[in-house]
């Protein structure tokens, strides 16, 4: 009998919880633990079936690691004829965002293809490519699509612009007025008081861009992987994305000459440094999920533990 991929994710859960605890574990957890931060970990090597769960199954705010999804969903679309991804799209001054990203830099008028918009949005993380996105394959139908994967914990939860509006009304509620375009143009609130309220907005499951597990996470990659989300051509593409990703201090640090990353990054600095993907090498691969959020020491010894980790697997899962 075949099982529905749900069950088989349940399965998978019940029995990482009652896995006897290993060295590997054991050190991972104590890492994650060092840090003054929430922090999850579901790793699992695809050759021996071996894991390392860490509060594997809690609620994480995803930051930009939600962006994996919609990459999936617009593929689909793309396949079912909703999206043709060598169409052109004109830059308006109303889609720029701030954040991470380059067509913010780009004069308005720039005409890039959706192909273009969606890779940007995985390998710069480009705020302004999200928008985009979510708009033309829409916030509903990414929410949809991870239903039917029995992703149940996994939510895009709102656009980046209003993300960012949300951190100028937490400065003044009258600011709940304010257009994409004026918030772009205002950047981020630098008074006294900014810090505070960006750790606290971080830390609120209300305003989160998106909300995820790392067993969730994972197990979405693995699919990725597997060839269970789309056809071979553009699980290719999307594999070929993820490998292309511009920041590489978190997961690739320490392996980076030894190994390929496929992999999506999530970011709030200081408070916030996520990273999720498929680790390739000889004795791999691997998928792994790190969240760390409300993180109140040092942004390098966060990167520096995602690194460490990432090493540390490979070293033993040989």
């Amino acid at each position: 009998m075949v099982r529905p991929f749900w069950l088989g994710l349940a399965l998978l859960a019940a029995a990482g919880d009652a896995a006897a605890q290993s060295p590997l574990q054991d050190s991972v957890r104590a890492q994650l633990d060092r840090l003054p931060a929430r922090s999850s970990i579901y790793a699992v090597d695809l050759k021996s079936g071996d894991t390392v769960s860490v509060r594997a199954d809690q609620p994480m705010n995803t930051l930009s690691v939600i962006k994996l999804p919609i990459m999936v969903a617009a593929f689909r679309g793309a396949e079912a004829g909703r999206l043709r991804l060598d169409e052109r799209y004109t830059i308006r001054p109303e889609d720029l965002r701030r954040g991470s990203g380059l067509l913010q830099t780009f004069a308005p008028g720039l005409q890039p293809t959706w192909r273009d918009i969606l890779t940007q949005m995985i390998v710069t993380s480009d705020n302004t490519a999200t928008d985009l996105m979510i708009r033309q394959v829409g916030l509903a139908r990414v929410n949809a699509l991870l239903d039917t994967l029995g992703l149940r914990q996994t939510r895009l939860r709102s656009t980046t612009g209003q993300l960012f509006r949300g951190v100028w009304v937490l400065a003044n509620a009258a600011n709940d007025s304010m257009s994409d375009r004026t918030v772009f143009l205002r950047g981020f609130p630098g008074d006294s008081g900014a810090a505070r309220r960006s750790f606290a907005f971080e830390g609120d499951s209300t305003k989160w861009l998106g909300r995820s597990t790392a067993r969730e996470m994972t197990a979405l990659l693995r699919q990725l992987y597997e060839g269970k989300l789309a056809n071979a051509a553009d699980t290719k593409e999307m594999m070929d994305i993820l490998l292309s990703q511009f920041y590489s201090s978190r997961l690739p640090r320490r392996i980076d000459f030894r190994a390929d990353v496929a992999h999506k990054t999530g970011d709030w600095p200081p408070y916030a440094g996520n990273d999720v993907g498929i680790i390739l090498y000889p004795g791999g691969p691997v998928v792994v999920s790190v969240f760390t959020n409300q993180n109140t020491g040092s942004f390098y010894e966060l990167e520096e533990t995602l690194g460490r980790i990432a090493q540390e697997l490979i070293d033993t899962w040989k």
